[in-house]
């Protein structure tokens, strides 16, 4: 069974709301609150300036009022301020906390400090809202209070607050209360993304696009961004059509607004590209990687060309055009090391690309030779790289080990890993990821009990962020129910297999190998458990489907057939070659046959 992978995608990245942020707002109707001068029961001062962060989502015009940023050592620090919290009815108290939550970030004295404020500025917006009136000052101060549990690491304290937040605006009062709705379900979905709740967080997103369009129309380009945001989300949890869909969106809204061969044209067929590989449509995926490749060229991308090239490199690898392939990877391995150096980490990519296409066409030394020079980065990685990354290019690493049959070497990599990536946040999807192969591993070189340790471990995690529907989740129930075959844990198998039966069913549909290999998998484990009935229904469904759609050429349908013969026989019948459906073979209420069937135990054949 080929190593399983998971998306690798980061999650978006939560920061402070930006109050100048106009992704639904046309043009400003007053000067916003972060530049003007706050009444406050404190002595005036000269206000220090209010950081402008941005957040990792659909962004503002950044071509407007840009302001001179600060370091902490350079920011001016707000004052001490001890308020008593009778003094919160003060109208003029709220805002003045607020702007003061802000001053105190930019200055660096720390975010207790800052949480200290903006939980007072949220308790005096609060006291003072008029009733029955939405209070957008309350709003903002709520996603301030959520951005700040948010870089403290305490997701689960956020989540509360924003889903408060989103419930305060009303979107039919204009443009502002649109823009605050927006906002608020774009950073409850990405805090939703930082806890591996990819299922809540795409809804989210989807009703904060709804939102905007419903504001700016389906072609204004700032919903161009917020689709391709969603898209970038639907990528990491797999959901390649809903991603493909909202990609020709985005182009279609681009074609409109934006010259030919803009940059934001190319990033986009960037990301169509990378949905078309993985859906297997290689020249739909090359036709676009060539398109975004002579945009980037036209606006003088020499880096971004070259990224591109390893992209392309990487459709001609699995289209087997081998010699296009090195030519592509070495383009852009000669710019990557005149640009960024040797010791780089987009040279490493290159060098594993390299390493795996070496090993396709049978030259071991080379392969091998590559593999060790990734390594040696990713062992000495350059200043400003990510434990992210080192985790990523581990597990390549690792992914060529094991098809080099080195098992062992691959598992200490897969270790590192998870190691790297177990104490942060919105990696428990990758993580789960890494744990599956892991469990391979164990399970490769016989240590079955590990084996079933990793992959529990995996499925709650999966689980718990809601992709339990996925082909990825049904491969790794089919792998683990392999191992509580291993431990002869049957029953447990079987629930297992039928599991995963359902969502590879669903998700690729009965002819698919994977599938075809769950049938067999639950045929010989009913088998075990005396369900002699069960498992020849199962065994003449599959034959039919050989039989009809894919052809009896495969090997596995001799070993099949031959298996069926020996439970007709057993069960003193002939072959019924009018198969029933599927959904009348797994019955609750089947009856067992207390007839044994151990004695044929070694020959089931298990499909891994």
């Amino acid at each position: 069974m080929p190593g399983l992978v998971s998306a690798k995608t980061p999650p978006p990245r939560i920061s402070l709301s930006n109050p100048d942020n106009n992704q639904i707002r046309t043009t400003p109707d007053k000067p916003e609150t972060g530049n003007s001068r706050l009444p406050s029961p404190i002595p005036k001062r000269t206000p220090s300036p209010s950081p402008s962060t941005s957040r990792a989502r659909p962004s503002p015009d950044r071509s407007s009022g840009k302001k001179k940023q600060q370091t902490p050592d350079t920011a001016e620090k707000p004052p001490a301020v001890n308020i008593d919290d009778s003094a919160l009815d003060n109208p003029d108290l709220g805002p003045f906390l607020l702007k003061l939550a802000r001053d105190t970030i930019a200055s660096g004295e720390g975010l207790n400090k800052a949480l200290d404020y903006a939980t007072r500025a949220t308790k005096s917006f609060e006291r003072c809202a008029v009733d029955g009136e939405p209070s957008l000052d309350l709003v903002m101060s709520l996603h301030v209070l959520a951005a700040i549990y948010c870089s403290l690491g305490r997701f689960e304290e956020a989540i509360p607050v924003l889903e408060r937040a989103i419930g305060v605006p009303e979107v039919s009062k204009g443009a502002d209360h649109a823009l605050a709705s927006f906002s608020g379900y774009m950073q409850l979905g990405d805090t939703y993304s930082m806890v591996g709740l990819l299922d809540k967080s795409i809804e989210c997103y989807k009703d904060g696009l709804k939102i905007q369009i419903e504001a700016l129309g389906e072609t204004d380009p700032r919903v161009a961004e917020t689709c391709r945001y969603l898209a970038e989300a639907h990528v990491q949890a797999m959901q390649f059509d809903e991603a493909e869909k909202l990609c020709k969106q985005t182009l279609e809204i681009h074609r409109v607004h934006s010259a030919p061969a803009s940059l934001e044209e190319a990033a986009d067929r960037r990301l169509v590209a990378l949905i078309y590989e993985a859906k297997g449509d290689y020249e739909s995926a090359l036709e676009h990687l060539v398109l975004a490749s002579m945009a980037m060229i036209a606006n003088g991308q020499e880096t971004e060309v070259a990224a591109i090239d390893v992209s392309i490199g990487n459709i001609y690898q699995s289209l087997c055009r081998f010699d296009e392939a090195v030519f592509s990877y070495q383009k852009a391995l000669t710019v990557f090391k005149s640009s960024k150096g040797e010791n780089h980490l987009s040279v490493a990519s290159v060098y594993i690309r390299l390493a795996d296409l070496y090993y396709k066409t049978g030259k071991l030394r080379e392969s091998k030779s590559y593999c060790e020079n990734t390594l040696r980065i990713y062992n000495k990685p350059v200043p400003g790289t990510t434990q992210e990354e080192v985790a990523c290019g581990l597990s390549d690493i690792a992914a060529m080990y094991e098809s080099m049959n080195e098992p062992e070497e691959a598992l200490k990599l897969l270790q590192r890993a998870m190691k790297l990536l177990e104490d942060k946040a919105g990696q428990q999807s990758t993580i789960a990821g890494l744990e599956a192969r892991v469990g391979v591993m164990y399970y490769t070189i016989g240590r079955y009990a590990e084996a079933l340790s990793s992959f529990e471990s995996a499925v709650a995690k999966l689980r718990a962020s809601g992709e339990r529907k996925s082909a990825f989740f049904g491969v790794l129930l089919n792998q683990m129910g392999l191992a509580c075959v291993q431990l002869f844990k049957i029953d447990e198998a079987a629930e297992l297999f039928e599991e995963a039966r359902a969502i590879l069913e669903q998700e690729y549909g009965p002819c698919h190998q994977d599938t075809l290999g769950v049938y067999s998998n639950l045929a010989a484990t009913y088998d075990a458990m005396g369900r002699i009935e069960d498992a020849i229904e199962i065994l003449e469904y599959v034959l039919k489907l050989r039989e009809e759609k894919l052809g009896t050429a495969n090997p596995d349908f001799d070993d099949e057939k031959n298996r069926l013969t020996e439970l007709l026989k057993e069960a003193g019948r002939s072959r019924n070659r009018k198969a029933k459906s599927l959904e009348t073979l797994i019955d609750p209420n089947s009856k067992r046959s207390k007839k044994e069937t151990t004695k044929r135990w070694g020959g089931l054949g298990f499909r891994i």
